[in-house]
């Protein structure tokens, strides 16, 4: 299963460069096998209270709700996933105001990331922001660090294809990373992003 899952991405992602990493990679379906993304198959693009309170949930680990995020992909008209998460935050007191964010713990503020780069992939400056508080608090997190990298190489998109490469490669060079993603899911979004390598001279 995971020979053709691979093959099925080579064949794909060499015809999707002139997309961008946050549109074309889906790595969620490296996690088909775990309830809480089944969930987020039939939510229709849309956060729904029972996936809000899976982000918000402690003991689900960082890469599930990443997996989540990604498998709501970008493509709903006019959704907000960014604004309902947060004011759910808010009303079940997580936090007290959209100003207490960086209160939240890393896998919280990157799922806040992650869903406001995806709500508007064409225009990421907050959602990097955002991203830079989650490595702040967990710097040793693979995820963290290669999840922002994919939000980072959205922005790069738009002038330097070779820095799209570098941002996650980077990722990847760096060892001493706690190791919290499944290898499947990484391997995806890599056979994507090396799409770029051949722009750096």
């Amino acid at each position: 299963m995971r020979f053709f899952l691979i093959l099925f991405f080579l064949f794909t992602t060499y015809n999707t460069k002139a997309d961008s990493p946050l549109t074309s990679i889906k790595f969620s379906t490296a996690y088909y096998d775990n309830d809480y993304i089944q969930v987020a198959r039939q939510a229709g693009g849309i956060l729904s209270v029972k996936l809000m309170s899976f982000l918000a949930d402690k003991t689900i680990s960082v890469d599930i709700k990443m997996a989540i995020i990604n498998e709501l992909g970008w493509r709903v008209e006019g959704k907000d996933n960014y604004r309902k998460f947060l004011n759910y935050l808010i009303q079940n007191k997580i936090i007290g105001s959209r100003w207490s964010i960086k209160k939240l713990p890393a896998d919280i503020i990157l799922c806040l990331a992650y869903l406001k780069a995806m709500d508007n992939y064409f225009n990421v400056k907050r959602a990097i922001r955002l991203t830079a508080q989650a490595e702040e608090k967990s710097p040793e997190s693979y995820t963290v660090c290669l999840i922002s990298a994919l939000i980072k190489a959205q922005k790069a998109m738009t002038d330097d294809w070779c820095e799209v490469y570098r941002l996650t490669d980077n990722v990847r060079k760096n060892k001493t990373l706690k190791k919290d993603m499944r290898p499947e899911a990484s391997e995806i979004i890599f056979l994507y992003m090396d799409a770029y390598k051949n722009d750096c001279k």
